[in-house]
């Protein structure tokens, strides 16, 4: 699996901070400092310029950074600054919320085909996309020139999804499946595993009993 050196919390915090950047634009305002961005997102303001200055400087000191100027700088970063394909693989109930959020799109994330193994499932529709087989990964990755992979099927059969979608040429996947996946060194692989989160609540939790 591929391994950047900047921190992955570092990456998750700039996107919590450009979506927090794009609301402050929503709302007219021009300029801000590193101590309202901490605690617009909940962090110190010591955080915020550490993540920012992995990637240069930003602002003005004394008077902060410009609103507009600062989320362009972020969005860019992020890769946000143009659109991405994705196929999704796996159509049941938790592949098609997530073919149904149109929060994906507004984010520059276009879903643009979906497959299935399920015959009952294929030739139906989710939203304005046709559910196909899945035999025809390799030819939809080459004709959307597919970036991502989103791979919601049973844990079963998850690792031969994403070894389908690498064959194929994807080199970063999203596993929705509660199982761990092996890649090659030049993929990116992030687990997406809800359990985790309500784990990490209820330890939480156990911690003020």
């Amino acid at each position: 699996m591929k391994v950047y050196k900047i921190p992955e919390a570092t990456v998750m915090r700039l996107s919590v901070y450009s979506r927090y950047l794009h609301q402050l634009l929503e709302d007219g305002i021009d300029t801000i400092s590193s101590g309202e961005i901490a605690r617009g997102v909940g962090v110190s303001s010591a955080q915020v310029r550490k993540d920012l200055a992995y990637f240069g400087e930003f602002g003005t000191r004394g008077v902060g950074y410009k609103v507009e100027e600062l989320y362009g700088h972020l969005m860019k970063i992020l890769g946000l600054d143009h659109r991405w394909n994705i196929i999704l693989v796996g159509a049941g109930k938790l592949g098609s919320a997530l073919a149904l959020y149109r929060g994906f799109a507004d984010r520059g994330f276009n879903i643009c085909t979906i497959l299935d193994v399920d015959k009952d499932r294929i030739g139906s529709r989710l939203g304005d996309i046709e559910i196909e087989s899945i035999e025809l990964i390799k030819e939809k990755v080459r004709k959307y020139k597919i970036s991502i992979g989103v791979v919601a099927v049973p844990a079963p059969a998850a690792q031969d999804v994403t070894d389908q979608l690498i064959s194929a040429g994807v080199k970063a996947i999203l596993n929705f499946s509660p199982r761990v996946l092996q890649v090659p060194n030049d993929v990116v692989l992030r687990n997406v595993d809800l359990s985790v989160h309500l784990e990490v609540l209820s330890f939480n939790l156990a911690l003020d009993k």
